[in-house]
């Protein structure tokens, strides 16, 4: 078996495991303390094979930042899809799977607001261009709401940013287990979001 054909077959499950390790070590110690060394430890292989699955320790980094925005994306319009047809539904149906996602993926989310400075500007465009892309959909869900509803919304963006700070809020303090349950903590993070627009958890 020549090396190729180890490394394709195995190399979803070893990129994974890299990228895994290096969450976990940029998480712990920062991007900037962690070698690929490290990285390579933690997995178990030798530091040279990583370089068969990536170029260089800023696609990690990068690779962290863009997958977990990937995910929420799709999370978010798949949670839009699945809602009861109104334009409040599905900000309550966005603003729930927004809240949980950031619970539940605390780490990227801390990696990805700590890190930015250190992309260059190729990844930083691509990852901001993400963001963005999230900004605009909670922006245009805010504008979905206040059209249906006749809400008052001062200022459509700064609605989204503060839906958008919500989820970074959460993914500080909330842990698995503690006195607060996730079903609670969303429940209630709908419910502020909701009277910010001037309606109440009924509408």
């Amino acid at each position: 078996m020549t090396r190729a054909t180890r490394v394709t077959r195995g190399g979803a499950r070893t990129n994974s495991a890299i990228r895994e390790a290096a969450a976990k070590l940029f998480y712990a110690h920062g991007y900037e303390a962690t070698s690929l060394r490290a990285v390579a430890s933690e997995v178990g292989i030798q530091v040279g094979s990583l370089y068969n699955h990536i170029s260089g320790k800023e696609e990690l980094l990068t690779d962290i930042m863009v997958s977990v925005m990937d995910e929420l994306l799709e999370a978010v319009h798949q949670a839009i899809e699945d809602a009861e047809p109104g334009a409040v539904d599905k900000f309550k149906a966005a603003v729930d799977c927004h809240i949980r996602f950031h619970a539940e993926h605390a780490r990227e989310v801390f990696i990805g607001n700590s890190e930015l400075r250190a992309l260059s500007d190729g990844d930083l465009d691509e990852v901001l261009g993400k963001r963005a892309e999230y900004e605009r959909l909670i922006q245009t869900l805010v504008k979905n709401v206040a059209k249906e509803t006749g809400a008052n919304v001062l200022d459509a963006k700064l609605q989204a940013y503060s839906v958008l700070a919500q989820g970074a809020h959460v993914s500080s303090w909330y842990k698995p287990g503690g006195p607060k349950s996730l079903d609670k903590v969303v429940k209630t993070y709908i419910t502020m979001a909701l009277r910010q627009l001037g309606l109440n958890d009924e509408s």
